[in-house]
């Protein structure tokens, strides 16, 4: 990132943060306290030579803890980015609420199961856990929901046909991670990927693994909205063009991943 990103940045939190409405504070909270539960199951886990599939136990609480705070935070940023209306608007409470349960969920139960020495994916060995699987997929879904409801929201305070490109980013990119979030986690559910340590950090297999497609559906509320900065900032009149072909390079590369993680 550059200094004057960084700087513009530094400005929008200095601007806006001492007017932050409650949702906004409570799910910057939220974040930090999902960073603070990563770091410390980070230690836990260098004492825990446990693993599940030939994966330590507490890879997968991490990950979710990580990705949670993030999406948090990122909800936070891109809601006063796009309208500080919708920021501040009751609407905003609701989807913030509707975060933080449905994210929580999934990350205490999958920090349960790994406490456990248990799988929390597809582990249906009994009717309970089951459930509990099927409940994740429901929880899974409803937090991508909260960012297709956001983008409805910002999209209605919207006063005139020609939406600056950054807004346009922000609705468009909260709009990808509901609907392709959604179309891989479901088939991620249905195709559990091979077992083993893949790729560094991440831990994806190149083939029969849905999870680096899954992860631009999900990813699409920070990716997106960053290209329309960046097409704002350095394609002037061509901002909006820039953005579209961007847009549609990003949606393909899913769905290329998509067709590569059900292939052979």
């Amino acid at each position: 990132m550059s200094i004057s990103a960084m700087g513009d940045l530094q400005s929008w939190a200095h601007i806006h943060g001492a007017g932050w409405s409650l949702a906004s504070k409570a799910l910057i909270v939220y974040g930090g306290l999902m960073a603070l539960a990563m770091a410390i199951t980070y230690f836990v886990s260098l004492s825990d030579a446990r693993t599940i599939r030939d994966v330590g136990i507490w890879a997968k609480p991490m990950k979710f803890m990580a990705a949670t705070a993030l999406f948090a935070w990122t909800t936070v940023w891109l809601t006063h980015l796009a309208s500080n209306t919708v920021a501040n608007g009751s609407a905003f409470t609701w989807i913030a609420l509707l975060l933080i349960i449905t994210s929580l969920f999934e990350v205490v139960y999958i920090t349960y199961q790994a406490s456990q020495g248990a799988a929390s994916h597809y582990n249906t060995s009994d009717p309970v856990h089951a459930r509990l699987f099927g409940l994740m997929g429901i929880a899974a879904v409803g937090l991508t929901a909260s960012q297709a409801w956001l983008a409805w929201e910002i999209w209605k305070v919207q006063n005139s046909p020609d939406i600056p490109v950054v807004t346009l980013s922000v609705i468009v990119g909260l709009i990808l991670t509901f609907l392709l979030a959604t179309v891989s986690g479901f088939l991620l559910g249905g195709n559990q990927p091979p077992p083993g340590q893949g790729l560094p950090i991440v831990g994806w297999h190149l083939h029969k693994d849905i999870r680096p497609s899954h992860f631009l559906g999900v990813h699409a509320q920070q990716f997106i909205p960053l290209l329309g900065l960046f097409a704002e900032r350095f394609l002037g009149n061509w901002a909006t063009q820039g953005f579209g072909v961007g847009t549609t390079l990003y949606v393909v590369a899913w769905a290329v991943l998509t067709w590569t993680g059900l292939s052979a």
